[in-house]
């Protein structure tokens, strides 16, 4: 049975699985077990929130990959994965969660099905999704082969993005805009966070005209006052209050794309060093997205940003953004290029990425950001239009 609705053509998914059979030859690989729930769906179009067990594809060099999982999972893979059903195979229920076996025994059956005993078969090791037993056991059950690091060998190849998938990525964006929209009318003081968050949840999934939402790879992120100085707590049932800055991180997600987009809200008047902060993040913001252009270096956009901050005395320690796209939790980034001083990746058209100069100081915090479009020619497109600057209510 095929899935019936793909969220690409047929064509589209054989020339991402060509691109990864390419690099396999590159490194010597045999066989490719890709664990990262954002690369099986970008190869094989598996969606489920299986990702708790153990998981995976098979990637061969001629042959249709392999959906592997558990048994109850393979009814929503054959329903979702563009290859037959012969393509997909599952493992009995008492492997889960046992200490008696392990899921990666019988991968190393069906491994062994396929002839590779002694083979060089290239998994994820740095990955949210295999872990050290996983290793362990797999390693046991074939001890005649090989499992080099593969990790992000399949990010790599999806960091140019097709005209399908930055149509999804637009369709995410102006899902953004109406939960941030909706945020900046609604939030006031003495109102509950945890009420926002319903209304940015019922935002974020109701979607708009011609987009339904997706769950976001990561939750809302709005600390306020000085706990906008962690930059990754989420909400509780404490009210918003008068004198304090909050920032909200969120994105939209269309079929498991994303376009995050940061902005911060002042209630009451915002102090002078915070209006200076955001003069210089604006000055930065636009100047990064000059000098994000095809042939220029990711280094460019970090110390494009990084000058007006400088001046302004404030000094970022992080990187200033990733490239963003199809994602699962608990990351919307994928994982390959980082905008910063020392990255030196050239910038081709067609990649994305989350331009995220968020400031994080010892009691404060403050995010402008946009998530961006290398395009042919000329500066980076946003995918989303929404003022850079610091939003006041009084």
């Amino acid at each position: 049975m095929t899935a019936i609705d793909l969220p690409f053509s047929l064509d589209e998914y054989q020339g991402r699985l060509a691109r990864t059979r390419a690099e396999m030859a590159v490194r010597g690989l045999d066989a490719l077990f890709v664990t990262d729930p954002s690369n099986q769906a970008w190869l094989t179009g598996y969606d489920g929130w299986s990702f708790y067990v153990h998981q995976g594809v098979i990637v061969l060099p001629d042959a249709d990959p392999i959906w592997w999982g558990r048994n109850q999972d393979t009814n929503g893979a054959v329903r979702t994965v563009w290859m037959g059903n012969d393509r997909v195979r599952g493992y009995a229920d008492n492997f889960v969660q046992s200490t008696e076996r392990h899921p990666m025994q019988d991968l190393g059956r069906h491994l062994a099905d396929l002839g590779l005993q002694t083979a060089r078969i290239g998994v994820e090791a740095d990955n949210y999704y295999f872990s050290a037993k996983a290793m362990q056991s797999l390693q046991e059950t074939l001890p005649n082969a090989v499992f080099p690091d593969a990790t992000a060998l399949v990010n790599w190849q999806r960091g140019i993005k097709s005209d399908a998938e930055i149509a999804f990525m637009r369709k995410a964006a102006a899902i953004s805009e109406k939960v941030v929209d909706g945020l900046l009318e609604r939030v006031e003081p003495g109102v509950p966070k945890n009420e926002v968050v319903a209304e940015i949840y019922r935002d974020a999934i109701r979607g708009v005209d011609g987009a339904w939402g997706d769950y976001p790879a990561i939750v809302p992120l709005l600390p306020s006052g000085s706990d906008a100085a962690a930059p990754h707590l989420t909400w509780d049932g404490r009210p918003f209050a008068t004198g304090e800055a909050t920032f909200f991180e969120i994105s939209g997600c269309y079929r498991r794309y994303h376009a995050p987009l940061c902005r911060t809200l002042f209630l009451g008047d915002p102090p002078d060093f915070l209006k200076r902060a955001e003069a210089a993040l604006a000055e930065g913001l636009e100047a990064g997205l000059d000098v994000a252009r095809a042939g220029n270096r990711a280094c460019d956009i970090a110390n494009a940003l990084a000058a007006p901050l400088e001046r302004a005395g404030i000094e970022r320690g992080a990187r200033c953004g990733y490239p963003i796209g199809l994602s699962y939790p608990p990351d919307w980034g994928e994982r390959t290029v980082s905008l910063r001083a020392e990255d030196e990746t050239v910038l081709e058209p067609g990649m994305t990425f989350h331009f995220m100069p968020g400031l994080w100081m010892q009691d404060w915090g403050l995010e402008i950001t946009e998530s961006i479009l290398i395009r042919d020619e000329g500066p980076a497109e946003t995918f989303c239009n929404r003022p850079r600057k610091m939003f006041v209510k009084s």
